[in-house]
């Protein structure tokens, strides 16, 4: 049997539309046919946001259908309303919402997460996006922009964006509320989803936000808060920001995570606000999904039906295997790996004290946070807070182990690394989430710049290894051995296929391993995802009768001049594989080593690395984009050997 998952098309959005209804029936209604659709998407895509997703989806209905004029100019009109989100993980009910109007395409809608379909965060190139999410906390600022440019033009229209309550954290949060309130943009309107969970735990139990009213009115805004699920109380809380003339404005909304799906609702989820949430990211399994989307559409009809209107018509946009027999998988993940290491290690180190950015579960922290929760420092979303604390730590002769996604770590608080460096301390930086897979979340995820970033500091190491008994052997490395620096990266997913490295294998500074002999061409890469790729590649080469060497090298940043020379002597064609862009990785560590050597400096090395920003899709679709899946390193490989 198969499971049908179904779609409310454009046409049933219209007819409740035009219904003589009254408003707020019609915001209800509107509203769950939304929530159904954001369900069905984030199910077919196989991931995606939901509990933020449904704790914020009344208030975007509402704005749409209701409070903005965007619609009715269109989306490119001077003095339309703007409104975009900075937490971005509510995109899947933001595109509900816009396919609504009829401002996104079914066809687009459709395909989550997909190659030329919707991103996982909120991205320009989908119609009706205003504006990029990348890391947290850079909404506000944004929209001032926004709002001062309307000025400038001497256009109408409101500028309004919605921040996640854990957002408030970030520390450029609050340089945007006294800039805002200094500058008197009253065109601007912020909008709090104030549903106090973060990624898994209450906001509170990360770092307790305090009377966030009185916050705002210290910094300058004119405050307004309702039920951010009450489309009365929505109404009468934008009338009274229409008020306000001298001054930006926001609207704190009490909210529900995981909202219209009585399972997912924070209050149930977590009992007496305690425990962990567990729909914040994630497509539910199929029992779930077929019960949460049941009870959406029930309700949907029973209030059709109290209305006098015909109950809903849907089409079936996708067909999934719904008693599918899934053996458990073994496939090994690094930052499990990673997690197991760091828990024995820190029972052996006392010195170690780890930072973690409200990431703990996804960068493996757990086992380490509850056997030592007072080396354990969660500092919530914040990352340049983290790094600079871990600074204080490490001048005091502390060893801080620093955790966030790359993407965030690396960037967000390159300044205050760099700062550390200079006092010249100790300091292991985990870069998780690192390169271009899983690439559904889309670009504001992908970590493609951290190794130059961390490349150009004078006394930093950077390595990632392959699998799990290479991620044990770095960061023993890095904690025992290491005089500088380090950043260790590491890839997210489950690795598809086990790394096989040699048995008499010992991680030694600077070199790597054959993994696939070979004698007419080199391929240098490194990490799980891109590991699999390169032996992908040599499979094939094997059956046209050429022979390809996969070298591991999780060094990407320093190599053993020696021991380049000897893997690459006999070898004619080289090549290396970057699971990041192609300035700063290892293709670039090679080539200087290359010139460095008086036996390789007349050698060619081919580049092969992430040559734009980075797709959005399945980890197939994404990898062949970028022509770094095997078969077409296959046919580069061939291309540059002829």
């Amino acid at each position: 049997m198969m499971l049908e998952v179904e779609l409310i098309t454009k046409d049933e959005f219209q007819r409740v539309r035009n219904a003589e209804i009254d408003k707020y029936s019609r915001l209800s209604l509107l509203s769950d046919m939304c929530c159904a659709n954001t369900l069905a998407t984030v199910k077919r895509a196989g991931s995606g946001h939901l509990g933020s997703s449904f704790s914020s989806l009344d208030i975007v209905t509402y704005l749409y259908h209701q409070e903005m004029n965007t619609a009715e100019l269109g989306v490119d009109h001077p003095d339309r309303d703007i409104y975009f989100s900075s937490k971005g993980h509510d995109a899947p009910g933001h595109y509900a919402v816009l396919h609504s109007l009829g401002l996104l395409s079914e066809e687009k809608f459709q395909l989550l997460r997909r190659l030329n379909g919707t991103h996982g965060h909120p991205d320009v190139s989908i119609p009706g996006m205003e504006a990029n999410t990348g890391s947290l906390g850079m909404g506000i600022s944004k929209a001032k922009g926004m709002a001062i440019a309307k000025k400038l033009q001497g256009a109408k229209g409101r500028v309004m964006v919605m921040t996640g309550d854990g957002e408030l954290q970030e520390g450029q949060i609050w340089e945007s509320l006294q800039t805002a309130a200094f500058q008197k943009v009253s065109n601007l309107i912020a909008i709090v989803d104030f549903n106090k969970i973060q990624t898994d735990k209450p906001v509170k139990e990360i770092i307790d936000l305090g009377d966030l009213a009185r916050k705002f009115e210290v910094f300058g805004w004119h405050v307004e808060s309702c039920n951010g699920h009450d489309f009365a109380q929505l109404e009468n809380a934008f009338a009274r920001l229409k008020q306000i003339g001298d001054k930006p404005k926001v609207l704190i909304a009490d909210t529900i995570k995981g909202k219209g799906v009585s399972f997912m609702e924070g209050p149930q989820v977590l009992k007496d606000g305690h425990g962990l949430y567990a729909w914040h990211s994630g497509a539910p399994d199929n029992d779930s999904f077929e019960a949460g989307y049941a009870e959406i559409v029930q309700r949907i009809n029973a209030r059709l039906e109290k209305l006098s209107l015909e109950p809903l018509k849907k089409q079936v946009m996708a067909t999934l295997e719904r008693n599918k027999i899934t053996l458990k998988s073994t496939a090994e993940k690094v930052v499990t790996a990673y997690g197991e290491a760091l828990l024995q290690i820190g029972g052996q180190r006392k010195d170690i004290v780890v930072l973690d950015a409200d990431l703990s579960a996804d960068c493996g922290l757990r086992p380490f946070e509850k056997a030592y929760p007072e080396r354990f420092i969660e500092n919530g979303i914040a990352e340049q807070d983290m790094v600079s604390t871990a600074g204080g730590l490490a001048l005091h002769g502390f060893l801080p182990i620093v955790n966030s996604f790359g993407v965030f770590l690396a960037s967000r608080a390159n300044e205050q690394i760099y700062c550390n460096a200079t006092e010249k301390t100790k300091i292991i930086y985990v870069c998780h989430y690192a390169g271009l897979i899983p690439a559904g979340p889309g670009k504001s995820h992908q970590s493609l710049r951290d190794i130059s970033m961390f490349g150009a500091l004078p006394n930093c190491t950077i390595i990632e290894p392959c699998n799990a008994i290479e991620t044990e052997q770095a960061l023993r490395w890095c904690v025992e051995k290491a005089k500088q620096n380090c950043m260790i990266r590491l890839a997210i997913s489950p690795s598809p296929r086990t790394i096989a490295l040699p048995a008499d294998y010992h991680f030694t500074f600077g070199q790597g391993s054959v993994i696939n002999d070979g004698k007419d061409a080199i391929l240098f890469a490194y990490g799980p995802v891109m590991m699999n790729e390169a032996l992908t590649a040599a499979e094939i080469l094997k059956d046209r009768d050429i022979s390809l060497k996969v070298v591991n090298l999780p060094w990407l940043n320093e190599v053993n001049l020696s021991w380049l020379e000897e893997i690459c002597e006999d070898c004619k064609f080289l090549f290396a594989l970057d699971n990041h862009s192609g300035y700063g990785g290892l293709g670039d560590l090679l080539l200087n080593g290359l010139m460095s050597s008086p036996i390789l400096k007349g050698k060619r090395l081919v580049k092969f690395a992430v040559d734009d920003f980075p797709a959005c899709g399945t980890p197939k679709e994404v990898l062949a984009y970028h022509r770094l899946d095997g078969p077409s390193l296959v046919k580069r490989i061939i291309g540059a050997m002829d």
